[in-house]
């Protein structure tokens, strides 16, 4: 499947993306942190016969920032994400979601189960917990880092080896993984390039829930659900948590695979493999 470019105006502003096919189930692809939609090219050609929708999630790619003044939460995400399928006028679908992408669809899955026929979550499952006894250091934190950000300027590269070197670094990505993802993570600057995406992305958020709560929602994603998890483990859902989240799931599987936390973009035939098999049972 080649996708293409596509966009669509939402409340918050226009968000763009790639989509591809014409038939078939349909499929919103949510990308990780800091990723964009290019984060599902290598999947999508192994993965014929859906309606593939991947945008760049607001702040993302070339998809627009909020508002001064407002702030990237998992709802601000959830509202959005439905505000797309809207857009596109499906009442119901199935998610597909990588990382970041994965916990905003796992909570989307739990939220509106009446419009999500089917998830498949890749190297996350509900999101990021807390400790209640962290809670008065993450909120000093968040907000120093908040009332800093205003007077720091953004890098400008002056081509983009350095940034797919960087991103090469800091995600194990190989390098024709790395620059899909900078190409058009980037925008042109007089001198050279700058990230597009929003600065307060890089914010700490000041609440997160804690496992108590994130288990009680995917214990409440009632559709069925494939898990796909790299091993080794990564650090944000190291072992047992990972199993231990998956056994919450009242119909879900958990599949481990040999791979990086961007395993879909570094071995796509293997993980498009679990996704067309899981599709194809609806």
């Amino acid at each position: 499947m080649r996708l293409r470019e596509f966009a669509v105006d939402i409340p918050l502003g226009r968000i763009a993306g790639l989509r591809g096919g014409d038939d078939g189930p349909r499929v919103l692809a949510l990308h990780g942190w800091l990723d964009n939609a290019a984060s599902f090219v290598p999947l999508a050609a192994h993965l014929p016969g859906i309606r593939l929708v991947a945008p760049d999630l607001p702040g993302h790619g070339r998809s627009a920032h909020l508002a001064p003044g407002a702030e990237y939460t998992s709802g601000v995400a959830v509202n959005a994400v439905l505000d797309i399928a809207d857009a596109l006028g499906w009442e119901t679908f199935s998610l597909l979601g990588h990382s970041m992408g994965a916990g905003i669809a796992s909570l989307m899955a739990a939220a509106v189960p009446q419009r999500v026929r089917r998830l498949v979550a890749i190297e996350a499952l509900g999101g990021l917990a807390e400790t209640v006894e962290r809670t008065a250091d993450r909120w000093r934190e968040a907000i120093a880092a908040a009332r800093a950000l205003p007077g720091k300027q953004l890098r400008v590269f002056a081509d983009l080896a350095a940034p797919v070197r960087a991103r090469m670094l800091a995600n194990q990505l190989s390098e024709p993984a790395a620059r899909l993802l900078v190409e058009r993570g980037v925008r042109p600057v007089e001198g050279g390039f700058v990230w597009s995406s929003d600065p307060r992305l890089t914010l700490p958020t000041p609440q997160r829930l804690d496992e108590a709560q994130l288990a009680a929602l995917v214990a409440g994603i009632a559709c069925p659900t494939t898990v796909l998890f790299a091993d080794p483990p990564q650090p944000y859902f190291p072992e047992p948590l990972r199993s231990q989240r998956a056994a919450l799931l009242p119909d879900g599987r958990l599949h481990v695979l040999a791979g990086t936390h961007h395993l879909h973009m570094e071995d796509p035939a293997a993980v498009a493999a679990r996704i067309s098999a899981f599709l194809a049972e609806a």
